[in-house]
């Protein structure tokens, strides 16, 4: 199992009709694959990728694309091998017997699980280690290609493959055909001819578009348990990534969406990040600012800052200089509280009279070491004073035995950090209050 690289689904995913995606390293070239002439170079060490769909179990894959908002992509950093003798776009269109032919068999194509054309018989993609029927692909099974190798080409047995071709070719036989098949973007509608990466006039590294499909009625996999659907063939001697997109029926008829990339989401479309090889990580907790739904797979240290969900105004009675993202639907202001009761929300503005323009002053504001409040009135009786911090937690609080009629009491705030704060004056009869700034 070491040469099938699986990606997981994180818990946001968990309705998703796709459970994970496999590329399965299916093989090797070797010295003898490179001395064909016939298919076209081969170089040494290139490597074929299958790339799999794993599906839910009664899920069904419909179709891939590429579209204004999501881009179907394929690249390498090396050229993509295509046979030149009958290399085909689709892996729909082979015939059986050609796979034995020279390097066919790993020539580049995209397919919905189908791998050879409809016959007496019908192939489609299975991974090799699920493979039930052995093999017609590579060496007795093949021709030897232009140098007539002894044996046969595509023997090669490297660890990195796994099981070899010769053993399990990883085609097998369904009885459930799908139908209606279309495409865009690849054939030349005028030429018939295919100049992307998937054919054979030009080599390339890269295929991106954002008009282009392959569907069908609709395809499970071989297996029905393990529902792996079949996409991609890639021969190449760089290294591959990919972004896909694919259209999925689920068990009771309903189509879904799913892209690699959650910057744009429509109606009945929904990221699945590991739809984009090789996986970004990052932080993938939604409790913290860095989160990015476009992450494939956690790094626990790319989640740094937790989100602190609050009121963000200073001006606001329940301001809350820690929270990080901002809710204005919760802030609330004397006689506008959002439909909030306000009460609740900032207890200590809950006042018999709120006249505080006539009760007293505060000044400086904002203030650094000392703060003054004035009382105005001679007639207040009883008089106390209480200062709340952003939270509505009581800070300080003094009674009336520091005033007198119309003084002017100074108050020590220089231990107090930075913020905004409120001061609340209540007598036997009112009460009211003011905000003031800490520096």
């Amino acid at each position: 199992m070491k040469n099938i690289l699986l990606f997981l689904f994180f818990p946001l995913f968990m309705q998703a009709q796709i459970e994970r995606v496999l590329v399965e390293t299916y093989y090797v070239s070797d010295a003898n694959d490179a001395t064909d002439t016939t298919g076209g170079l081969l170089q040494i060490g290139s490597k074929t990728y299958r790339v799999y769909i794993d599906l839910l179990p009664g899920s069904k894959l419909k179709k891939i694309y590429g579209d204004a908002n999501h881009a179907l992509k394929f690249s390498s950093t090396a050229s993509f091998f295509n046979n030149k003798e009958d290399g085909q776009s689709f892996g729909k269109d082979f015939s059986k017997t050609r796979y034995k032919n020279n390097t066919v068999a790993l020539d580049t194509w995209l397919t919905l699980g189908q791998v050879t054309k409809t016959g007496a018989k019908t192939y489609f993609g299975v991974l090799k280690t699920n493979d039930r029927d052995g093999s017609f692909v590579g060496g007795v099974n093949n021709d030897g290609g232009s140098s007539a190798i002894a044996g046969g080409l595509l023997t090669n047995g490297a660890a990195a493959a796994g099981i070899p071709l010769t053993t399990n070719d990883g085609i097998d036989t369904m009885t459930t055909l799908p139908s209606n098949w279309g495409s865009s973007g690849i054939i030349d509608i005028i030429s018939g001819e295919d100049s992307t990466i998937f054919g054979s006039l030009k080599s390339g590294s890269e295929f991106i578009s954002n008009n282009v499909s392959l569907q069908n009625s609709g395809v499970s996999g071989v297996l029905s348990q393990s529902n792996d659907v079949l996409i991609a063939q890639l021969t190449t001697a760089g290294e591959i990534s990919f972004e896909l997109n694919i259209e999925v029926i689920d068990s009771n008829g309903n189509m879904k969406k799913y892209v690699a990339n959650a910057d744009t989401l429509l109606t009945n479309e929904f990221v699945f990040p590991n739809l984009k090889y090789p996986p970004a990580c990052g932080c993938n907790d939604p409790n913290y600012l860095e989160y990015n739904a476009n992450y494939a797979c956690g790094n626990s240290d790319s989640c740094r800052t937790l989100i602190v969900f609050g009121c963000t105004d200073p001006m606001a009675c329940n301001y809350n200089p820690n929270a990080n993202f901002p809710v204005p639907s919760l802030c609330c202001y004397p006689g506008a509280c959002n439909d909030l009761d306000i009460s609740l929300v900032c207890p200590h503005l809950s006042t018999n009279e709120l006249d505080e323009e006539n009760m007293f002053g505060l000044y400086p504001n904002p203030a650094e070491d000392f703060l003054t409040i004035e009382i105005y009135s001679a007639s207040l009786k009883g008089i106390m004073y209480e200062i709340y911090d952003y939270l509505g937690r009581k800070i300080l609080e003094k009674s009336s035995n520091d005033f007198e009629a119309e003084s002017k009491v100074e108050v020590n705030v220089s231990a107090l950090d930075e913020g905004l704060y409120l001061l609340r004056i209540t007598t036997e009869t009112s009460a009211a209050a003011k905000m003031f700034v800490k520096n």
